[in-house]
């Protein structure tokens, strides 16, 4: 049974928090629920991964969260040769946290190496539309596509970073976990792993960075998988800032003095995906009819008010409707009818129902609140609750059924940062369906706007037409922190550490 915390306890924790030590030392203390394999930004794919790599890694291009401008980071300027070939003039002067300086060299090594899929990037649609970089001279780089990719910027300003080859040619990807040297406005100063990661301000950050210098001194992140502890941290002042608050606590958070909730809808995507792929151990999956079950038998609507919290909006496909191509014009809609679930059902050969597992990772009250709905129809669920890697190693090692899935598309604003991710036979993909890959392809590899929204759309049409996944809503997210915390939430779901200040 979850447990709750009452305004009245809330208050006394809070009235014996010790004084705001941290305000006095300009540092914020966070905590995290899920904790990243590696921090490695190309090898763990875990929102606190790729928060931790916009504090300490830059990338070439970057794209204002207030304006969606492109500008340049590592990269000054660039420029599209040909439909496959973006050219890129690099800052001069920059240095990685380890005194490295920054060129030709730390792209070229960087991009080429986890481009290589022997490199076994877990983030492999982030970077599996590279084919080469090549250097041009000591600050000119040129990048060349496999294919033509249109969203190739949208990438070069999110999850692509950039390593220093000399360190990163030397330690790999375990080295660069166990002591992370990138050169963004914070630099790691210790990593105690599966724990805790300390960042310092980075005094040489360069001047020229539209991120701007760090006003917080230092940032203490915490790996607390459960969540009644990071808020009772929180109240009895061990804690500045939270995030992904349940929607329960925030509302009693917004109460106490000296505390401040701050809410609003992201990027992220929530959705109860299925294991319907031919191999699939459960057979039941691998029937349309079932499926669309499955899609009935959720209140989506209930769900989002009494569960989720305002912020958030329904979702008919597997995209966030910003993004480049994402629609939901045409496809099929299931509505909450529990009743033509267990027809579907029995239809199918299941009148009393089926066994299958269930696992989640995040929001754990969200999953027992749609494994309940299914258990009213008939559908008995084993409920498992994981870290992501694990969970996601169920998917890839074929012994999955459902899992309660969440996506935030590393704030990449287009399609082909989403729904290709779990439809375009990549690792995650748990349906493999060929149509639906082709169409993902067309739409992920033409120069023509109106060519990719089509293919797009003909896409999400067919996996809502053949139920593959049950599309829930977009997440919004609550944080929870010291009222003299100075942050601002952002869509994509990003705190950026470097802006925030006391006041």
């Amino acid at each position: 049974m979850r447990k709750t915390f009452s305004l009245a306890l809330a208050a006394a924790l809070f009235a014996a928090a010790p004084a705001l030590a941290a305000k006095r030392d300009n540092s914020v203390r966070f905590a995290y629920d899920q904790v990243p394999e590696n921090v490695d930004p190309y090898f763990n794919n875990v929102r606190i991964g790729v928060i931790i790599s916009q504090q300490v890694w830059d990338t070439l291009i970057y794209r204002d969260p207030n304006t969606g401008e492109y500008k340049g980071q590592l990269a000054k300027d660039w420029k599209q040769v040909d439909d496959r070939t973006i050219e890129f003039e690099l800052r001069q002067g920059v240095k990685f946290h380890n005194g490295e300086e920054f060129d030709a060299d730390d792209v070229v090594y960087t991009l080429n190496f986890v481009s290589r899929p022997e490199n076994k990037a877990v983030t492999q649609t982030n970077v599996n539309w590279i084919d080469r970089a090549e250097k041009i001279d000591k600050y000119k780089v040129r990048l060349v596509t496999k294919k033509v990719f249109p969203a190739a910027i949208e990438y070069l300003a999110g999850p692509v970073v950039i390593h220093p080859n000399e360190y990163y040619e030397k330690v790999g990807p375990k080295g660069q976990n166990e002591k992370p040297v990138g050169s963004g406005p914070f630099r790691v100063t210790q990593h105690v792993i599966g724990k805790s990661i300390t960042l310092e301000r980075n005094p040489d950050y360069f001047k020229d960075s539209p991120k701007g210098q760090a006003k917080i001194q230092k940032v203490e992140i915490r790996f607390i998988p459960d969540r009644q502890t990071q808020v009772a941290e929180l109240l009895s002042g061990g804690l500045d800032l939270l995030m992904h608050v349940a929607k329960d606590q925030a509302d009693q958070i917004k109460s106490i003095p000296n505390l401040q909730v701050v809410s609003g809808e992201t990027m992220r995507i929530v959705f109860l995906h299925m294991n319907a792929q031919e191999s699939s151990p459960h057979a039941a999956l691998k029937d349309l009819r079932v499926r669309r079950a499955l899609n009935h038998a959720i209140d989506r609507d209930a769900m989002l008010k009494n569960i989720v919290g305002e912020g958030a909006r329904i979702i008919h496909t597997i995209c966030f409707p910003s993004q480049f191509g994402c629609t939901d014009e045409g496809a099929m809609r299931y509505d909450y009818n529990p009743a033509k679930a267990k027809q579907l059902l029995a239809e199918a050969g299941y009148p009393n129902g089926f066994e299958v597992p269930f696992h989640a990772y995040r929001e754990r009250n969200q999953s027992e609140a749609m494994a309940g709905y299914l258990n009213a129809v008939g559908v008995k669920t084993s409920f498992t609750f994981l870290q992501y890697a694990a969970m996601r190693e169920q998917l890839r090692s074929n012994k999955a059924g459902l899992l309660h899935q969440t996506w935030g598309s590393f704030s990449v604003n287009d399609v082909s940062a989403s729904t290709p991710y779990y439809f375009g036979f990549v690792d995650d993909d748990a349906s493999r369906d060929p149509e639906v890959k082709a169409l993902l392809d067309e739409g992920g590899n033409s120069v023509d706007p109106n060519v990719r929204k089509a293919a797009y759309k003909k896409a999400l049409q067919l996996i809502a037409e053949r139920a593959y996944t049950v599309p829930l809503y977009s997440l919004p997210v609550f944080y929870a922190a010291t009222a003299d915390l100075v942050f601002k939430a952002y869509p994509d779901e990003m705190p950026r550490f470097w802006e925030m200040t006391w006041r």
